[in-house]
């Protein structure tokens, strides 16, 4: 099938690059030259496990392009719309400039019977007031939620865990004979996942918007759930990883997303849920998400208490002291930095005045990028050489299997800060080091 991915950032060169990998012909379009560019030769303009290779692939084929002409989609059967969403300046709503504009610019191209495919997550209504302004064209909009995790994007995107359609409905809530029609376009689309197995959801526009923003709010209630057993935890003294591993064994809860520590950060969760609290208040039910605002607040909370465990195992000051941060992506295996908890608590210890130096395998550049005033280094050994504590702000792999004798041959004090819980402190204190973490005694 041949088809068009409108924006190819972080969720549409993905999609692109799969759904080409699926056998489609797709043209990818993005307004940044620079972007087009480095997608068609195969480089992907970000750090993602698995795309440059499958670019590299796809791309070879013939079937994946890159375009800053909007033109090229015309002849398209299927218009992906991949833009972001960022957080309005000053406020919590979501800003919809980059959707809008997609729309307007798509319109003139679309032909009757094309499917127009939403992926951004939107305020819930957004799909219902665009559909309107399609349907003059005579095409038809599904709202297709994505549900990515950096890290695991191109996997999440070949073998998804669900598949969710909005499709437009009649007042009985049964699916048009339009919606139906881009239906069977959608499962050509998706034949592979959906002849593997994959659940399909398939629903109205309402609903499928909501779905992206509820299970963010629910994975971020999560978290601070158990950040905020992290913050009894050392008013108790008890142990919030074996809390963690104790409730965790309950189906109904699960152990996985109840890892206490610096909280949840990137382009998502934060965003998502302060806009869906605005969104509620739009709606008049903003009581219902009101416990979101302590969800948000929790996850703030915790930078500022890393700040403070830095400042005790300093002996009550970091004013002049050597701290190593190990990372500055939200995450491993990614090199976003948007609301980095790590870069967050790095930035607070330099203005509280600590000499920080950040180091993490992906994201220094963009790091550097927004935070020009710290200092970075190449490697853990290089950050941590004379430092008085270092902190593990990101738990990638290199950082978690860091052997605690090498590393404390270069520091200054042997003053550890597991910001993720993914240490062993037995290990780690067995080897001269002061070991603190958020929520252990």
């Amino acid at each position: 099938m041949r088809m068009s991915v409108i924006g190819c950032g972080y969720l549409g060169a993905v999609h692109a690059a799969s759904m080409a990998k699926l056998g489609h012909e797709v043209v990818g379009v993005d307004v940044d030259t620079a972007k087009v560019e480095a997608l068609a030769s195969g480089r992907a303009p970000f750090y993602e496990p698995g795309l440059p290779e499958l670019l590299g692939e796809t791309s070879a084929t013939g079937r994946l392009r890159f375009t800053t002409d909007l033109a090229e989609v015309a002849g398209s059967r299927v218009h992906f719309v991949c833009v972001g969403t960022p957080q309005k300046r000053g406020e919590f709503g979501a800003d919809m400039v980059f959707v809008d504009a997609a729309f307007d610019a798509l319109l003139p191209f679309v032909q009757p019977g094309d499917v127009v495919v939403g992926k951004s997550t939107v305020p819930v209504g957004t799909a219902e007031r665009l559909a309107e302004r399609l349907a003059p064209t005579g095409a038809t909009l599904v709202w297709n939620p994505e549900f990515l995790r950096e890290g695991f994007a191109v996997q999440d995107t070949l073998h998804p865990d669900r598949l969710v359609y909005g499709l437009p409905t009649g007042d009985n809530a049964v699916p048009t004979e339009a919606g139906e029609a881009a239906k069977a376009v959608l499962d050509e689309v998706y034949a592979t996942p959906l002849a593997e197995g994959a659940p399909l959801v398939v629903t109205d526009y309402a609903t499928a918007q909501l779905v992206k923003v509820a299970a963010n709010s629910f994975l971020a209630t999560k978290i601070s759930f158990i950040n905020a057993m992290a913050e009894l935890c050392e008013a108790t003294g008890a142990d919030v990883t074996r809390l963690a591993d104790a409730i965790g064994y309950d189906d109904r809860i699960g152990r996985r997303f109840l890892n206490a520590g610096l909280g949840f950060g990137g382009g998502c969760l934060p965003k998502d849920i302060r806009a869906f609290m605005a969104r509620a208040g739009e709606l008049g039910v903003d009581q219902a998400l009101s416990f979101l605002r302590e969800v948000d607040s929790i996850n703030m909370r915790r930078r500022v208490r890393m700040v403070d465990l830095a400042r005790e195992v300093c002996d009550g000051s970091i004013v002049g002291r050597r701290v190593a941060v190990l990372g500055a992506a939200f995450k491993p295996d990614s090199d976003d930095v948007r609301d980095s908890p790590a870069l967050s608590v790095a930035a607070q210890m330099q203005l509280q005045g600590a000499y920080v130096t950040v180091t993490d395998p992906q994201a220094v550049e963009n790091a550097r990028a927004k935070w020009p005033d710290l200092k970075f280094a190449e490697s853990a050994l290089e950050a941590a050489q004379d430092a008085d504590v270092v902190l593990l702000a990101t738990e990638w792999r290199e950082f978690r299997e860091l052997d605690p004798e090498v590393l404390g041959e270069v520091v200054a004090g042997r003053r550890i800060l597991d910001g993720r819980n993914v240490l062993d402190p037995v290990r780690w204190r067995a080897a001269g080091w002061t070991y603190r973490a958020l929520g252990r005694p």
